[in-house]
């Protein structure tokens, strides 16, 4: 071999090592402090807004559930549940959760209150569940609000055992029918294993549960072979977004897709959603993860993010406090690209056949993680910031 084919050959391995590093190792984008705030911001159709503080020191930060006197249940990823009163943070944690595992993506991840709240102080609460060998289980519970503590506290329904640290998710929402809709994350270690698409298997699910987290007889697969009864829908990555459509009482669910592909759907009973058999996304590595993004007997989303932005957390707003932003679909993203620091907030806006026409993306100056997305019942926004000095930040219209 030549030397010119040596140093050819030199340079090309150098280039793939690079650009190999370059793909294991994103460069982040610096993420300036937060700061005190408040602060005026210009947006596309309403214009301004005021971006306030309401707390700070929240570590990673995951749901937002309020109590009837407006007090806010907040939920940290690292296992405690806390009190917001008045806009300020209890700093004593509610007591009485169980052991839970906080390794990788696992924790204490949404809340919720019983639609009878009022009478029974029912708060159910999803979260990964230590189950001994270094596995963790996503798991659903409820316990009773009394003063500063949950009593009473049991599970109600553990899923699958998994050993890796990813695709531990869970939301939770009560639907119009009274039912609990779980999500339960369906990646695997390598990303290709088809636990989504097993109908044995809890993970890669919505779930609808009774109360009581039994299965409900009018379930989708009730008495099919092979069916977990539990299961509503199959299909599904990692759902970091689950509501119920505030004027129509359809469940709207949003997931992560891998390096590409997050996508935003309407739920219907019995359906699949196709991960990972379909997917708009790359695999990190940079491959596709199927030949064709969409396929007959598989939903279709409603909107798709390519690259990804790590969708987390999701409002769609009826207020009356933000005029020109009724009906639209607010959504958090943790990073886009995969680049850390490139956090922001997107508005999806939908035309009457709840088709996309356009987004706008806000707030991408302060390069915050948002993981949650909700509307007060003041008709304000709140989101959470996902960092170790985790923030309760408002927008309400600016003065």
């Amino acid at each position: 071999m030549g030397l010119r084919h040596q140093v050819g050959l030199a340079v090309a391995l150098a280039l793939m090592v690079a650009a190999s590093h370059a793909a294991q190792a994103p460069i982040g984008v610096p993420v300036p402090p937060l700061g005190a705030g408040p602060w005026i911001i210009d947006t596309a159709e309403q214009h301004k807004i005021r971006l306030s503080v309401v707390t700070k020191g929240l570590s990673h930060p995951w749901a937002i559930a309020w109590l009837p006197s407006n007090d806010m249940l907040i939920t940290e990823r690292g296992g405690r549940l806390r009190l917001v009163r008045n806009g300020v943070l209890d700093p004593q944690p509610i007591s009485g959760l169980p052991a839970i595992r906080t390794d990788g993506n696992g924790g204490l991840m949404d809340v919720a209150l019983h639609p009878q709240f009022a009478s029974n102080r029912l708060v159910y609460f999803t979260y990964t569940k230590p189950v001994g060998n270094g596995m963790g289980a996503p798991a659903l519970a409820r316990g009773r609000l009394e003063d500063h503590a949950l009593v009473d506290v049991k599970d109600l329904l553990v899923t699958d055992f998994y050993a890796g640290n990813s695709g531990l998710n869970g939301r939770l929402v009560f639907g119009r029918d009274g039912k609990v809709y779980m999500s339960t994350g369906g990646r695997s270690e390598n990303d290709v294993v088809n636990v989504a698409q097993d109908r044995g298997s809890l993970r890669g699910k919505i779930l609808r549960l009774n109360d009581d987290g039994s299965a409900p007889k009018d379930n989708p697969f009730v008495g099919r072979t092979g069916y977990r009864p539990e299961i509503y829908s199959v299909g599904h990555r990692n759902t970091l977004g689950l509501i119920i459509h505030p004027v129509t009482g359809q469940l709207w669910q949003h997931e992560n897709g891998p390096n590409g592909g997050d996508e935003l759907n309407i739920i219907l009973p019995g359906r699949d959603y196709g991960w990972p058999q379909v997917s708009f996304g790359r695999d990190y590595s940079g491959s596709r993860n199927s030949d064709t993004p969409t396929r007959e007997g598989i939903e279709s989303p409603l909107v798709v993010w390519v690259p990804a932005i790590a969708v987390a957390g999701m409002s769609l707003y009826t207020g009356d406090k933000f005029p020109a932003w009724k009906g639209n679909v607010f959504v958090g993203a943790m990073t886009e690209g995969r680049i850390p620091g490139t956090g922001h907030l997107q508005r999806v806006v939908f035309n009457g056949k709840t088709e996309e026409i356009r987004r706008e993306s806000m707030l991408r100056e302060f390069r915050q993680r948002i993981r949650e997305v909700r509307e007060g019942p003041d008709g304000f926004l709140y989101l959470l910031t996902d960092e170790e000095d985790g923030a309760l930040l408002r927008i309400q219209p600016a003065p």
